[in-house]
């Protein structure tokens, strides 16, 4: 059977519209990149890439914008966060990659970064860049490093709006989800509040999970008890506006999407959530002399309470997309991953 997006096969989640592509750049300015490795050369193989999105078309680090990050397990790599917690903001593209890559494409995004803006290390400060990650060694050979610099920076030069790539891409080519083969995944919803419309986008990294963990019985059959525990990434956008600290709020959402598909996070399972809004620019250097006026969603109201149910509505759905698209992956020692059977899920969705 073709591989499908879950709606695709007749699945559906939550009662809120999804975007225009049912995707993390259903939020105006987002853009998302890949860069793919899957070959075999010398007795190793890859199976392995980057994932880039941009929070907006403009200069990331001279124009800011709000973000927060939350930890729902520890047991992972990411950099940036610190900075990124503190100060609240974010000023560079995310990018994912695999774990021991992590360094690598750190490097490439700093020089992508220092070729945009040439002030920075200079007249001004360094640059904060955010870099997550998950351990695909099962089916890649991640020994072998083959993550360099400039797929960091061919990812996000390659970022486009509108439709995104999911499945066996970018970060996601050897990562595996509750038993089956995984990868990137994006969803998205919006509502409109009077004359005031917010979306929510979610793309996610999954790799975490055995097909014991899955909620449906008949696709539970079967051991695979030497898959490693995992991690996810979990990446959120909306337009809403919603301040650093609103914004951790509705990350914290995101584990319910996440705990709805099977995980209970475990041990080894480094999942990590980044939520960004795009609703203020902050400049690097402002024009005012002590204040900068912005506007937030009041907190007494519905808004934030729909904002948080659409975003584990996205996040939900986005994690089956990454299931329903991605392929059956042969990796390195000959190990194998079968997709998900998109026909015994079509039967159930009927």
């Amino acid at each position: 059977m073709e591989r499908k997006r879950f709606r695709e096969i007749g699945g559906s989640i939550g009662s809120y519209t999804c975007g225009e592509y049912n995707s993390i750049t259903d939020v105006e300015g987002v853009k998302v990149g890949h860069k793919t490795l899957h070959y075999e050369h010398d007795g190793t193989v890859a199976r392995t890439g980057v994932t880039a999105v941009l929070p907006h078309e403009g200069n990331l680090f001279r124009e800011k914008i709000a973000a927060a990050s939350y930890v729902i397990n520890g047991f992972g790599k990411t950099v940036g966060t610190i900075q990124l917690e503190e100060l609240g903001v974010l000023e560079s593209p995310i990018l994912l990659t695999n774990t021991l890559s992590v360094g690598d494409v750190l490097k490439g995004a700093v020089q992508y970064m220092l070729d945009e803006t040439p002030e920075i290390g200079d007249t001004t400060g360094t640059v904060n860049v955010v870099v997550g990650e998950c351990n695909d060694g099962f089916l890649n050979d991640i020994r072998g490093l083959h993550v360099k610099p400039e797929d960091a920076r061919e990812a996000i030069l390659h970022a486009q709006s509108g439709p995104v790539e999911e499945g066996c891409i970018g970060a996601g080519t050897g990562m595996l989800c509750l038993g089956y083969k995984g990868g990137i995944g994006t969803s998205s919803r919006e509502y409109a509040f009077g004359e005031e419309k917010y979306t929510v986008g979610a793309l996610v990294l999954t790799n975490f999970g055995q097909k014991k963990d899955l909620k449906i019985p008949i696709l539970t059959t079967g051991e695979n008890k030497d898959i490693p525990d995992g991690s996810t990434m979990i990446i959120l956008a909306t337009d809403a506006p919603l301040n650093e600290r609103q914004l951790k709020r509705l990350a914290k959402r995101a584990s319910f999407g996440l705990s709805r598909t099977g995980s209970y996070a475990a041990h080894g399972s480094g999942d990590i959530v980044l939520a960004f809004s795009t609703a203020h620019r902050i400049p690097h250097q402002p024009d005012h002399d002590h204040t900068i006026p912005y506007s937030f969603i009041k907190e007494d109201g519905p808004i934030i309470s729909t904002l948080f149910e659409m975003t584990v509505d996205s996040v939900e759905e986005a994690i089956w997309n990454s299931l329903c698209k991605a392929e059956t992956t042969t990796g390195r020692n000959d190990r194998k991953v079968e997709a998900i059977p998109l026909d015994l899920l079509y039967g159930l969705m009927k």
